[in-house]
């Protein structure tokens, strides 16, 4: 039978494991990845993540003066192109669960001679900002990674001011059988291989091909966006459906 985390399991990958274990496990993960997260991303993408977030950045259409949270930001780089657009009137913060990524971010950006975005370890589930604070929240790549994914939404959506959007970027399932079959193929046996050749970590990138896997297709992401409390939740997919970007509003 299966289990969820309403009875104490929810998936890690393929697995199932305790609620209380998943959080750590993925620390671990992305603990040993995260020196070579931007390579690998470029290796595993072919290069095409920077239009998928080049396209995400264009959609969040971030304006002078506003306030942006980036969750589950990473290496920094969609939080640096919002830093761009906001201005010294914006306020932009970085933000991620593993200490181990927060502090690439934090070196990318200083790098990049970027010193005005705060950044904040948290965990999307929990939010720590007031409501109604920011016109902006995006978490790419990193709803999958999430335990309690309607928690995150209804958390982040919190923190929306009224009118503020939401913008989920992310993995999703392809639309066309073809294309699905090349994905597995490619997911779970290049992804691998490339994470032991440039990464020396074979088994962090099965976990992330079956996340993907086990990741809310489009339209039911949708629906879990309205159940937070969101409006007006548009779909873009990206390559076929290999990746989608939800936007919605709050009311």
């Amino acid at each position: 039978m299966s289990r969820d985390n309403k009875s104490g399991y929810t998936h890690f990958g393929f697995e199932e494991v305790p609620v209380s274990d998943k959080q750590k496990r993925v620390a671990g993960v992305f603990t040993s990845v995260a020196a070579k997260y931007d390579v690998m991303n470029d290796v595993m993408s072919m290069g095409i993540h920077r239009i998928w977030k080049r396209f995400a950045i264009d959609l969040a259409a971030v304006r002078p003066g506003e306030k942006v949270l980036d969750v589950a930001g990473g290496t920094g780089d969609l939080a640096r192109e919002f830093s761009k657009a906001a201005g010294p009137k914006g306020l932009v913060v970085l933000s991620d669960i593993n200490a181990a990524m927060l502090g690439e971010g934090r070196s990318r950006l200083a790098d990049k001679g970027i010193v005005n975005v705060p950044v904040t370890q948290l965990n999307a589930e929990k939010v720590p900002f007031p409501d109604d604070t920011f016109d902006l929240i995006t978490i790419g790549f990193g709803l999958r990674n999430v335990t309690d994914k309607d928690a995150a939404l209804r958390s982040m959506t919190h923190c929306l001011k009224p009118g503020g959007r939401l913008l989920v970027l992310e993995f999703s399932k392809p639309l066309s059988a073809p294309l699905a079959k090349l994905y597995d193929q490619y997911s779970f046996k290049f992804l691998p291989l490339m994470g032991k050749l440039v990464a020396n970590d074979a088994d962090s990138y099965r976990y992330l091909a079956e996340s993907i896997r086990m990741h809310p297709d489009q339209q039911t992401l949708k629906g879990m966006m309205e159940g937070a409390g969101l409006s007006r939740v548009q779909v873009y997919n990206l390559t076929g459906g290999i990746v989608a970007v939800h936007r919605g509003f709050k009311l």
